[in-house]
């Protein structure tokens, strides 16, 4: 038999409703129990069983008649036999059964939600719960229905202000959508959850409750939290990378003021040969424009255009193409400029970090121009006499020290010619040391000229001078001797009061016919020329011959020093 029975299904927001009707259902049952089913078919006992049922829940029944109104119509039908047709139920027994049909398929409905629906008076007391708030929270329905006050048992402290705002804002009519509060659960787990607070409406339409649906979100909100802290990350990690790259611009423009204030030209070449940086100096070095652009030249490039400041350009272009074949830092390089500059170029392969090979090759050229010449300026100070600019006493010794090692290889002789001026005092103190200045001055000049460019002409001290003529012979010794004396002999000097002249008294050895070593060799000579000065000056005498081999005659008029002078 098959039977249509049209139902108000009891959703949500009608669980006191649905709780009521269960009453009536058990109710009806209990009388129909106790065999009073057959009274209930006269009118007069159905009007009993009204009263008694108003006066069991009148209230709750006007409160949720019209959400029972408002709720779809859900149609049971079961399998009509043959020849059946639909029933409807024909008296009150049958419209009780019906009602605690409904209330099973309610209770079912409710207790099969996935999240907590929860219905509470106006004076915020919770009066039904969803049997899915013991999943949620880990207190059973029957705990959270006995506790005076749910918000406390289950709400997190930080939340219970926000969630009784919430529920005395819907108690006053008004709504409140994706509310996301924290749980705390028994076993001290924070759960999340987002809740749904709407106002519960009775029968005449005003409202008695309030429900509540509770979501639970606690995925959703790790999921935030892990995208939270993930966009922080990044954003500490922009942060940082923009830090440092501010760094990096400000070391940049420190390194880059650093270099350019360097004397030293410095170009750094990348693998393809193309200029990837260089410096002022670089610029001013190879005679370019202080706003000249070298950046992504070839190298090749450069190279031709700066040989047309070389004085030996070829030499400049080999040392450059054979350095492209070494591996590591090349050999030092002196690049000569026709205006005379002179800058030394040394360059070096520079690796790459963590294995990436080669990046490129540096060049750092210097002007060492100035500092050449005070370097050449320092070694005439330390080697020339400041007075006649000629070689003095160490440069003197330096170079005796190297000839006669080579005349000991080569088996040769080296002569010695020294030289002591006679009358040279009296000059000086009767005229003054600057006469007696212009005196060696003249005197050094005069005989550099007498002297041949293998001779080498140096000034000892005061007024003695010394010749050291590499792989000598006697014969040309002598004439040198000879013209020495001459031209020593030929200069007049004029100081006011007439004129003035020197002689000189020349003693000349041979190393090693006379000295073994340089010391020997030197005491002879000088023993020579004291000889010369012992037999009368203005002579030269050989040494080791005892007695002057010739003497050259004063100019007439002239009057000898006095002895010993």
């Amino acid at each position: 038999m098959a039977e249509t029975v049209l139902l108000a299904a009891v959703s949500r927001r009608c669980r006191r409703l649905a709780v009521l009707a269960g009453g009536v259902a058990g109710v009806t049952a209990a009388l129909v129990g106790v065999g009073l089913a057959p009274a209930l078919a006269s009118p007069g006992a159905l009007a009993g069983l009204a009263l008694l049922v108003g006066f069991m829940g009148y209230g709750v029944v006007a409160l949720g008649a019209r959400g029972l109104a408002r709720l779809p119509t859900v149609a049971l039908q079961g399998a009509p036999a043959d020849g059946d047709t639909p029933r409807k139920p024909d008296s009150t027994v049958g419209r009780v059964a019906l009602l605690a049909e409904a209330e099973s398929f309610a209770w079912a409905l409710a207790d099969s939600t996935h999240g907590v629906e929860a219905l509470f008076d106006m004076s915020g007391r919770l009066v039904w719960v969803s049997p899915s708030v013991e999943t949620l929270t880990g207190y059973s329905r029957e705990e959270c229905l006995a506790c005076e006050d749910v918000v406390e048992l289950v709400v997190h402290d930080s939340d219970r202000a926000h969630a009784r705002s919430q529920g005395r804002q819907a108690a006053a009519g008004g709504r409140g959508v994706g509310v996301e509060l924290r749980l705390d659960r028994r076993d001290g787990q924070i759960r999340w959850v987002a809740c749904h607070w709407s106002p519960f409406l009775g029968p005449s339409g005003d409202q008695t409750g309030v429900r509540l649906s509770v979501e639970d979100i606690q995925a959703r909100k790790e999921a935030e939290y892990k995208f939270l802290e993930t966009v922080a990350e990044l954003r500490r990690a922009q942060a940082l990378s923009e830090h440092y790259l501010a760094r990096s611009g400000d070391e940049r423009l420190r390194l880059a003021a650093l270099l350019n204030a360097l004397r030293l030209g410095i170009v750094f070449m990348d693998p393809d040969q193309r200029v990837q940086y260089y410096n002022r100096a670089a610029l001013e070095i190879w005679s370019m424009a202080a706003d000249a652009n070298l950046l992504g030249m070839r190298e090749m490039a450069l190279r031709q255009q700066v040989r047309k400041l070389l004085r030996d350009p070829e030499a400049f272009l080999a040392h450059m193409e054979e350095e492209e074949t070494r591996d590591g830092s090349g050999l030092p390089f002196e690049i000569h400029f026709l205006d005379g500059r002179v800058v030394t170029e040394v360059s070096s392969v520079v690796e790459g970090g963590e294995g990436r090979g080669v990046i490129g090759r540096l060049r750092i050229y210097e002007d060492v121009t100035e500092s050449r010449r005070i370097s050449r300026k320092l070694v005439e100070l330390a080697e020339r006499d400041p007075l006649t600019n000629l070689f003095n006493r160490r440069r003197f010794h330096e170079e005796l020290e190297r000839l006669l090692a080579e005349a000991h290889r080569q088996g040769e002789e080296v002569g010695l010619v020294l030289l002591d001026l006679d009358g040279f005092k009296p000059i000086n103190d009767r005229f003054g040391h600057q006469a007696g200045d212009e005196v060696l001055v003249t005197l050094a000049r005069e005989l550099a000229r007498t002297v041949r460019r293998n001779e080498m002409f140096f000034r000892l001290g005061g007024d003695e001078f010394a010749i050291l003529v590499p792989d000598a012979h006697e014969q040309a010794l002598v004439e040198l001797a000879r013209r020495v004396v001459e031209r020593v002999a030929g200069l007049t000097f004029s100081f006011g009061d007439g004129p003035a002249r020197v002689t000189a008294s020349v003693g000349l050895a041979f190393y090693p016919r006379h000295g073994e070593n340089g010391e020997r060799f030197v005491a002879a000579a000088d023993a020579a020329m004291y000889a010369a000065k012992a037999a009368g000056r203005n002579r030269w005498v050989m040494a080791g011959d005892g007695a002057a081999a010739t003497s050259v005659a004063l100019p007439p008029g002239a009057d000898s020093s006095p002895p010993g002078c």
